[in-house]
């Protein structure tokens, strides 16, 4: 195994988090696709460390960014759902950053401030960051040429080009500022999302003909509805300028001489399914909605490691801080995968809890070989943020069935298995500060 890379003595390391939106994971090299959408992040993952089994908490964009501020499950922030605010009291780490002598900013797609789709996002709502360049609902202030954002003091910014390449420009700006103290940066991109306006993914011009006959993940060539026919040629094209954009941010710390003391973290909101599961793109428990590609790399991180272990959301923001020599506040649920790199610690929990709203109240548990889910086909799944009673609705084996394709949630033969998970997923719920719910065993009959 490599070496970790070492920072520079007396000092913490910079810390820049690559943020996309709406993401597979395997758009990537990393994780085998054939298109060579993603050389860059590639190298990253074989300087550093590929967490190779990454997922949302909750499969939506502001719940998964709130828990990706804050370490806390999304029903713990205020944001359990699209269209609701963030609670000011709830750790962040902009908060924890500043608090450690930190310059730090945010650039791009907020999110987390309810319906503003115009004009600047409140001071205090921002989550606790000095330098600010962002929209809160990024697809209603832009489009693929078109992007407006406002700074920390409300002025409103227009920037012309693509609209991932204003973003990457802005933030190599903010990393060549002259300053005495490290830097954290939040960039947050809302490519390879769609545009909300017209539903389709705007490539960069030409970039969707160079991806005309693209590789088709398997899960959805057998499931053969949805849209994916009409636009994984623009979304292979969003991936692949993301990439560039993420080269111009790489070859800018190197030429200053500040890649080995930065910690970078590459990660998505969610994934994408091209209404495949559901009316829709994501909001469903399956891996094309909730698992994402994650890579670390920087000082104090090990090199070349492909991480099996099962990561959420709310592990991240510890991973960071703790990477930075900064205390973890209490209140953070997510737990840092460091001692988990360097074999200390305590054993890692091999299942992930994941919340489900606005298609259903639901809640799943994902672990290395089954998927289980129930729901609560009574509440509002806008309003209700929990239930206390839910129903099994679904149950995949992902080792025979890694597509999931075969609902296995009535199958007399596995009565014991979804006893097990229903166990273990009650016990996360609780955990995760819910109170503990009754799950009603789905009667024996085989669903397809």
């Amino acid at each position: 195994m490599p070496a970790a890379s070492t920072p520079s003595p007396c000092r913490r390391p910079n810390v820049l988090v690559f943020f996309t939106d709406q993401q597979r994971w395997d758009t990537t090299g990393l994780h085998g696709n054939p298109m060579g959408l993603t050389p860059t992040l590639d190298r990253l993952a074989r300087e550093g460390v590929s967490v190779d089994n990454s997922f949302a908490n909750q499969p939506v964009c502001a719940p998964s960014r709130a828990s990706l501020q804050t370490g806390l499950y999304p029903t713990n922030t205020g944001a359990f759902r699209n269209g609701l605010t963030m609670r000011r009291d709830v750790p962040t780490l902009a908060r924890s950053f500043r608090d450690a002598g930190y310059d730090t900013g945010y650039i791009g797609k907020w999110h987390l401030a309810g319906d503003h789709t115009q004009g600047p996002v409140p001071e205090e709502d921002r989550a606790g960051y000095e330098h600010w360049l962002a929209a809160n609902l990024l697809e209603f202030t832009s489009d693929a040429y078109e992007t407006t954002l406002y700074d920390e003091d409300g002025a409103r910014h227009h920037f012309d080009g693509y609209r991932a390449d204003a973003l990457g420009t802005a933030a190599i700006d903010f990393i060549d500022r002259d300053r005495d103290r490290p830097f954290f940066l939040f960039l947050s991109f809302l490519e390879p999302h769609h545009q909300n306006s017209r539903d389709d993914y705007p490539a960069p011009a030409g970039y969707s003909e160079r991806y005309g006959t693209p590789w088709v993940p398997p899960d959805l060539a057998a499931l053969g509805g949805g849209n994916w026919k009409e636009h994984l040629p623009g979304y292979y094209g969003m991936v692949r300028r993301l990439d560039e954009v993420l080269a111009r941010i790489v070859e800018t710390l190197e030429r200053g001489g500040r890649l080995d003391d930065t910690v970078i973290l590459f990660t998505s909101d969610h994934g994408c399914h091209f209404k495949t599961r559901n009316g829709e793109y994501k909001r469903s428990l399956h891996d094309a909605s909730i698992r994402v590609p994650t890579v670390l790399r920087g000082p104090g991180i090990a090199g070349g490691v492909r991480l099996a272990d099962l990561v959420g959301h709310v592990d991240l923001p510890p991973t960071l801080l703790e990477a930075a020599g900064i205390q973890v506040p209490p209140r953070m649920q997510g737990r840092s995968l460091l001692p988990l790199l360097r074999g200390e610690g305590s054993a890692w929990r091999q299942e992930v809890l994941i919340q489900i709203s606005e298609s259903e109240v639901g809640r799943a548990l994902r672990t290395h070989r089954w998927k289980y889910g129930v729901t609560a086909p009574g509440l509002d799944a806008w309003n209700d943020t929990h239930a206390d009673e839910y129903e099994e609705t679904y149950l995949y084996d992902l080792r025979a069935d890694p597509d999931e394709l075969a609902n296995l949630v009535g199958d007399p033969a596995l009565e014991q298995v979804r006893a097990e998970l229903r166990r273990l997923l009650t016990e996360r719920i609780v955990e995760s500060g819910e109170p503990g719910p009754t799950i009603t065993a789905r009667p024996a009959r085989t669903e397809p």
